[in-house]
Parts: structure tokens; sequence; C-alpha cells
């Protein structure tokens, strides 16, 4: 354990460590100018994806407003409620300028890589979709590099299928216990119920119950936000002050000053929306659309729901309250949110916050078991080993529920998440050129007069597509 362990630190340390926070910024940010702020321009095409329109009536594909549903319920989750609390204790109040910042460019990134997952997904047999970064890698990049694709769907089955739903289990059964006294077992029993019920029905089941289960949990988290906010509407102005300017060092709230404030921002907003992870194009894929960048669009609203609305109803609960204080660390994580929701609206705020827990990592075991099964069906061209990942899964939830100090087991998630992006992110780099055509493709037909328009296959002949994949794409001729 001691040599895994070694290993794990310094595939860390390499990755997260140093080099990879900075080169998501600067891939970000590069994809943005060299887009012409695509994630800007499209702004108000977002929020299409909340139309009935924008849905389909086939009960065989899933639609766009479903795979929204289940890559939000994916990326909001700890990081949300725990990983905002940790940013602001060790970055101070600038930590949420920064992570709005990093939001921002996050949009794109993830407009771009799912842009490309759509463009390369397969039709399956029973007429659904698959698809991902593994493929959009065999079919974008060509199959001498099927061994990164490998690596990616080996880091996508360890850090997400594994390692991530043991911590998701043990987040729950701690809440639980903490606030209402429930056993850990049996918090893990039923979470473990709870998921076969799920993952056995495939990713339809997963997006039915994201369509119930996401709404209510972003709602009701907003809502008890925003009763904050207006019990604390004088407080406002000044807590947006120091947000802006903390963050640039005009006020230091905690040692470090500006560069914590920035690191921190950075590193937990990454963390927390996922973007340019190579983690959500997979569910992106899934969905039934006309075009290509409709879907990006709509995973561009997804780490803006994350960041900007979920994860600033944190922060402002937080620090429109008297439980934070700058430079201390005694109260943080998960601890530090419940204490001010508590000394906002009372006690039984702490059995709100569980129950919004639960919703937060139950979505998040959905999520990452279906990342965990596109791999295998990748590694594997087909369903062989579906049953012992389900199967695996729901164990792993267990143990983790009721393993309280075994969960450090699971520590190379965060290296195995580590090499997952720089892969990701390697093979966006290459295929950048083609999500840049398919933007302009979408762009001329919206100059055309064309309010939803189509992807033809036929205009892209030099890519390796599944025409069955869009079954739209004939009316244009």
């Amino acid at each position: 354990m001691e040599v895994f362990d070694t290993i794990f630190t310094a595939v860390n340390d390499l990755t997260w460590g140093w080099a990879l926070v900075p080169f998501l910024v600067v891939m970000g940010t590069f994809f943005t100018v060299a887009s012409g702020f695509v994630q800007v321009r499209f702004f108000r095409r977002m929020f299409n994806v909340l139309r009935k329109g924008s849905q389909t009536d086939d009960p065989n594909k899933i639609s766009a407003r479903a795979a929204l549903l289940v890559s939000v319920g994916g990326r909001v989750g700890g990081g949300n409620i725990a990983g905002v609390a940790v940013a602001i204790t060790a970055g101070g109040p600038g930590a949420v300028f920064w992570m709005w910042a990093i939001a921002l460019i996050g949009m794109c990134s993830a407009l771009i890589e799912s842009t490309l997952a759509q463009v390369f997904k397969r039709s399956t047999p029973e007429g659904a979709y698959r698809g991902g970064p593994a493929q959009a890698i065999i079919h974008g990049l060509g199959p001498q590099y099927r061994w990164l694709a490998v690596i990616y769907a080996v880091c996508l089955i360890a850090s997400f299928a594994v390692g991530f739903n043991a911590f998701q289990g043990n987040t729950v059964a701690g809440a639980a216990q903490d606030s209402l006294g429930v056993p850990r077992l049996w918090t893990g029993i039923f979470l473990a119920l709870a998921t076969a019920a799920i993952v056995f029905g495939g990713i339809r089941r997963i997006a039915k119950a994201a369509d119930i289960i996401i709404p209510v949990m972003a709602v009701g988290y907003l809502a008890m936000a925003l009763l904050v906010i207006v019990l604390n509407l004088t407080s406002l102005p000044a807590v947006l002050w120091d947000i802006v300017a903390n963050a640039f060092g005009l006020r230091e709230a905690v040692a470090g000053g500006m560069g914590a404030a920035l690191s921190n921002g950075l590193r937990r907003g990454l963390f927390s929306n996922e973007a340019g992870l190579g983690s959500a194009p997979n569910v992106a894929a899934t969905a039934y659309v006309r075009h290509p960048v409709s879907q990006g669009i709509t995973q561009s609203f997804s780490v803006f729901i994350d960041t900007m609305i979920i994860c600033t109803c944190t922060a402002m609960v937080i620090l429109l309250g008297d439980v934070y204080v700058p430079g201390a660390a005694e109260v943080d994580g998960v601890v530090l949110t419940q204490q001010s929701l508590v000394s906002h609206v009372g006690t039984w705020a702490q059995y709100f916050l569980t129950a919004a827990i639960f919703l937060f990592a139950f979505s998040s075991i959905m999520y990452n078991y279906y990342l965990g099964e596109t791999a295998l069906n990748f590694l594997f061209r087909g369903d062989g080993g579906v049953l012992g990942l389900r199967l695996g899964v729901i164990a792993v939830v267990l143990l983790g529920a009721i393993a309280p100090g075994a969960t450090a087991v699971f520590n190379f998630s965060d290296p195995m998440m580590g090499i997952l992006a720089v892969v990701n992110l390697l093979a966006l780099m290459m295929l950048f050129p083609i999500a840049l055509r398919l933007i302009t493709d979408f762009r001329r037909q919206l100059a055309e007069g064309v309010a939803r328009p189509v992807f033809d296959p036929a205009g892209f002949p030099d890519l390796d597509t599944d025409a069955t994949a869009w079954p739209d794409a004939p009316r244009r001729r």
C-alpha cells in the first residue's frame, strides 16, 4: 500500500499539483478567444433547452433537457456545498470571484468537448446513442490513437465509477449520522438499494430519475439561498465588495491574499464544474439533437447552473452569516455550510441540508455509474461486464458509507482524474479545428434564417461520423 500511495501521490503532484490547473485555464482561455467567445454569443440560446419544443417524443431517445439534467446532477454535488466552503476558508471571499471566472471560461471548454462527443457519437441497436471522448479520439484522431482512448476509459472507471461513488456514499452516511443519528450501515443499505433500482435500468431510467430529482434539488436549494439573501439584503452589497476586493488583493482576508484566493477559487471551481475534464461529454453524447453544437450549448449551460447559480448560493449562505471568520480554520467544509445555514433560519435547516446532500450525492452516483458503463462499453465493444460494474458500484456505495476511515483506499481517484483530464485536453487540442468547423456551420445556418440548425454528415465527408445518428439530416436536402 505504501508503494501504491507513493505512486498515486506522485501522479497527483504532476497533474493537480502544479500542471493541470494552469493547463485547463490556458486551454479554456484559448478556446474562448479562438471561438469568438462562443459561450457569450450563444448564452440566450442556452435557455431554449428548457422549452418543450426541444424535447423528443421517441421513448428510445434521450432529450437534450434530460441529458442536461443528468449532467447537472453529476456536476452538482459535494463540491457545491463542502467545496465552496473549503475554497472560502482557504482563499477568503475572493475565491468566489475566481470560481465565477473559471466557470465563464469553462463554459467554452464544456461546449467544445460536448460538441465533439455529439458529432462522433454512435447509434446503438436499441435506438439510443453512445459516445464521449473515447469515441471522439478513435473516430476523430484515428485508430492509431486507441491506446490514448483506452487510458482515458480505464481512468474514467477508476475515478468516477469507483472512487467518487465511495466518497458520495461516505458523505451521505456522515451527514445522516451527524444530523439525524442514523447509523452508517442503515444509510449505506438504503443508498445501495436506491442505487440498484436506478442503475439496472440503464441511461433511460437514470434520465427519468434525474428529470424528477434534479429540479427538486436545485429549486429547493436555490429557494433556501434566496431566503437567506432576502433576510440579509442590506448586507449583500458589502459581501459582494468583499468578494471583489479580496479577489484582487485590495483587502486581505487570509494568508496569501490574492494568490490564495486565485489558486483556491480556480481549483475548487474546476473540481465543481468539471469543464475540460472529459466526464460530462459521455452524457452529452446520449442526447437526440439536430446539431452537435446545440448540445454543446446545453452542456455549457450546465456549467453555468453548477457554478454561477448553485455554488453562488452556498457562498452567499456562508458570507452573509457570522459563523465564517476570515483566517480561522476551526470550521470548514460541510460543517461551515451547515452551521451558517442554521444561524440564518434555525436548527431545522440542518435537516434540510442533509436531505439536499442526499439528493446531490445520489444524483452524482447515477451520473458516475453511467460514465463507468460508457467506458466499459467502449473497452469491451458491447455490454460485457456491465452486470459486474453494476454490482461493483452498489458494493462501493455501501462500503464507502459504512467505513468512515477506509475511504482513504479510494484516494487514487484524484490522480486518476488528473490523467483523465490530461488525456482529454490533449485530444481537445488536436480536435479543436473540427469543433470550429461545426460552430461555423451552426452560425452560418443561423445567419441564413434557420431557427434550429441541422447537422448534415454529407457536408463533412472527411469526418468519421455515423449517419444513422442524424435522422434529421435528409430533411435539409
